[in-house]
Formats: C-alpha cells, structure tokens, sequence
C-alpha cells in the first residue's frame, strides 16, 4: 500500500502524518516500511508503530534503501515517482497549487491501491491489506458507491 500527501518540504510533522495515514487505513498490522536514506525516517517509524515490550523489538521493520551507496532502488516506489513526474510534466508543474497536488496525489494513490495489480505480489494491494474488502469488476465504480456510505 502506498500513502501519498504532496508537500514543500519532508520534515518531521510531514513525515509522522504520511505514516499515521498508512497505519490507519488497512486492517492487519504493517510488518514492513520501506524507505528511502533520508536520516528523519529512522525515529518516526519506530515511534508511530511502536515497541513491544514483551518481545523487546520495534513492531516494525524499517527496511532502508539507499541507492547511492549501492542499495538498489526501490523499484514500486521509483515507478510511481516515474509516473507523478509524467503526470506533472504534461501539467506543467503544480504550479505552487498545493491543493492540486494533493488532488493528484490521491487519484494515484488510489489507482496503485485499488485498481492496478502489481506484477510482483499477483493482485492489487488492498486484497492484501483489507482482505475483507470485495470490488467488482469496475472498482473505480465500485469505490464510488462505497465512498457514499
């Protein structure tokens, strides 16, 4: 599953929100984040999944990769981020429109949750990570008339 929000800069506060959104939208418990390097997301995965006490370890596993130093690339995310650049390219940029970003944003986010199968798990996303959510044959639609209840 991915999250998105679109903003100027990837601080702290930004940071904990995005994760806050995953952690809240699907039903079984994240085992595994995959990030880039960037140093801030070290702490605020930890803090927003938590430690177990009992099992004296994070209930996450924070998987970094940093492909400058050899780590390979994060090739889902690398596609998505491939796909907002065509997106935007044609758009011209956001144009400093915050508010379409976000509108963009979250059509993405939806269409690689939703509506796509991705090749390397064999189905979309959310059968993973809300199993107990059932679409149709048109999920768009499908996730139209869900949206209204």
């Amino acid at each position: 599953m991915i999250a998105s929000k679109y903003t100027k800069s990837r601080n702290k506060k930004e940071v904990k929100s995005i994760l806050r959104m995953v952690k809240n939208k699907i039903e079984n418990p994240v085992k595994i984040i995959t990030t880039d390097a960037h140093p801030i997301y070290e702490n605020v995965v930890k803090k927003t999944f938590g430690y177990n006490l009992k099992e004296r370890k994070y209930n996450i596993i924070h998987n970094v990769v940093n492909a400058s130093q050899g780590g390979g690339f994060n090739y889902p995310i690398e596609r998505l981020h491939n796909s907002i650049r065509h997106r935007t390219k044609t758009f011209r940029g956001f144009h400093g429109s915050i508010e379409s970003a976000q509108a963009i944003m979250k059509g993405l986010e939806i269409y690689y949750n939703f509506i796509t199968k991705h090749q390397a798990i064999n189905c979309c996303p959310y059968e993973l990570a809300v199993p107990n959510l059932k679409l149709g044959k048109n999920k768009w639609l499908e996730l139209i008339r869900l949206s209204k209840i």
